[in-house]
């Protein structure tokens, strides 16, 4: 009888392990065949290569296309992070190392997804300041989207130095072509990726949104000016994203960017400024070029870093007024919004800082009032930078005649809400994702999850029609520069009503013009 258990049990094995194999998902895209992983519901293909590793003389130059491999490959891990310096305390902390061979980007679909299917798609881009970020935290797994239909896709993009520099030896190697905005080439690189592979996955190409905050945000407002993006997606969404001319995240020219560049070379001893120069700024260690983080962007004197450039060729102006003109992606929907207490406390010293409202001081000291001259500061710069550029955006796709949707996420998690003062930059992140599990472990209630469940039905649902709905939540009509009314995520549930900050950004607008 033992023998006989044996024997069946050895027959057996390589059935089982046949059956493994076939049960892990394969898909074929241009460059090979992935193998992913399959977990309930959800598929996910990690770590897929969208352009060649930049490294040696691909270091700032465009992606390169990605060299293809024979057999099948294993695509069931994260790719390296881009280079860079962890941010200490960061909303979304980083899941995996960092390299500067970092041109990777991640899939999630519907486990029953069948190729060709038209899912919609949405491509997510993170934030950091163009400093930080990579696609591994884990606040970003895009399984709830894939539960809900749609296929998620996250791409890392060069940052800091590595992703955004600017040299006259680079401008004249580029002869005529773009330069300096190498994390943005990226951006466009994976989106090209998505349009030839997505379908393979059960996408639909034609049917896709781009979303992200802080630096995302504001990637996805410049993404929508540029030309070579046209047609690689269908909607926008920018969360913190700015998007005033000349705002917070205002871009040096080509010119100024250069000088920031030759300074950073004279540091490291590279005084050749020619293509001897070049060659040994390339062969610099990576970790000696990405070598400071956001904490970098809040301390005072000369521009270390430039982050992203008007370079002329790529990005020819501010992206606002390209869409003023009707360029780039001027028509496709748009969402927009910001956190309820956006932005970072700078300093307090709040005189220089009300005395810049000019004659309407004494009205800001009255609207922005607060327990101490750091929360006023707060209130200020958040307004600037994020809120009131938020409304700027939407009234100015209203202009255009598109579709356009405007949120505030003021929502607190319950767990913090006696010691936050309000919904902090990138606090919304892991509502929309359905993550939120991941950033309050143990702590989640349920007010918590019923807010990350209309937030993210709301997201779904733009990407899916146009049309933001959430079930059970009240109705989201498009945005009315005279009416300005706002989905705001209280702590009460979302809320379809005047914006309670209009007098303020009025106020900011006044002296922003």
């Amino acid at each position: 009888m033992m023998l006989r258990r044996l024997i069946a049990a050895a027959i057996a094995l390589p059935l089982l392990a046949s059956t493994a194999l076939a049960a892990a998902p394969q898909v074929k895209v241009s460059s090979g065949t992935l193998e992913g992983v399959e977990q309930g519901k959800v598929r996910a293909f990690k770590g897929i290569p969208f352009a060649a590793p930049p490294l040696g003389d691909l270091r700032w130059r465009a992606p390169a296309p990605v060299a293809p491999w024979q057999g099948v490959r294993p695509a069931k891990e994260y790719g390296n992070d881009c280079q860079q310096v962890p941010f200490p305390g960061d909303a979304a902390p980083l899941g995996g190392p960092v390299g500067e061979d970092c041109l990777y980007l991640n899939v999630w679909a519907p486990a029953n997804a069948k190729p060709g299917a038209k899912l919609p798609v949405m491509f997510w881009i993170y934030g950091g300041g163009f400093v930080n970020g990579g696609t591994s935290p884990g606040v970003y797994d895009g399984s709830a989207f894939a539960e809900s239909g749609v296929i998620l896709v996250s791409a890392n993009y060069r940052i800091g130095r590595l992703g955004f520099f600017a040299h006259p030896a680079l401008t004249a190697e580029a002869g005529g072509k773009p330069t300096g905005n190498f994390g943005y080439m990226d951006q466009v690189a994976a989106l090209e990726w998505v349009k030839r592979n997505v379908a393979a996955f059960g996408g639909d190409p034609a049917n896709v949104t781009i979303f992200g905050e802080s630096a995302g945000g504001r990637s996805v407002n410049v993404l929508q000016a540029l030309e070579p993006a046209k047609g690689l997606f269908a909607k926008t969404i920018a969360m913190s994203g700015g998007g005033r001319p000349g705002g917070l995240m205002s871009m040096l020219d080509l010119g100024a960017a250069e000088k920031v560049g030759l300074a950073f070379a004279q540091s490291v001893g590279v005084t050749d400024e020619g293509p001897t120069g070049l060659k040994a700024l390339r062969a610099l260690p990576a970790d000696k070029v990405a070598d400071a983080s956001m904490a970098s962007l809040f301390t005072a004197g000369p521009r270390t870093m430039t982050g992203p450039i008007v370079d002329g060729k790529l990005v020819t102006r501010d992206p606002a007024l390209i869409l003023a003109e009707g360029g780039g992606s001027a028509k496709v929907p748009v969402m927009v919004g910001a956190t309820g207490m956006d932005g970072f406390p700078m300093g307090k010293d709040v005189a220089p800082v009300l005395a810049s409202f000019g004659p309407l001081a004494e009205q800001a000291k009255s609207l922005y009032a607060a327990p101490n001259d750091t929360m006023v500061i707060w209130k200020i710069m958040g307004d600037r930078g994020f809120i009131e550029p938020a409304r700027y955006v939407a009234r100015a796709a209203v202009a255009r005649g598109v579709p356009t949707f405007a949120y505030r996420f003021s929502y607190v998690a319950d767990s913090i809400r006696e010691k936050t003062p309000g919904a902090m930059h990138a606090s919304e992140i892991p509502y929309f994702f359905r993550t939120i599990n991941v950033r309050y472990p143990g702590q989640v209630t349920p007010a918590d999850e019923a807010t990350s469940k209309a937030a993210h039905e709301y997201f779904v649902s733009f990407a899916r029609d146009g049309v933001p709905s959430a079930k059970g939540g009240p109705a989201w009509g498009p945005y009315d520069p005279k009416a300005d009314k706002i989905l705001n995520f209280t702590q009460e549930g979302p809320r379809f009503v005047d914006d309670p900050y209009r007098a303020r950004l009025d106020l900011v607008e006044k002296t922003a013009q």
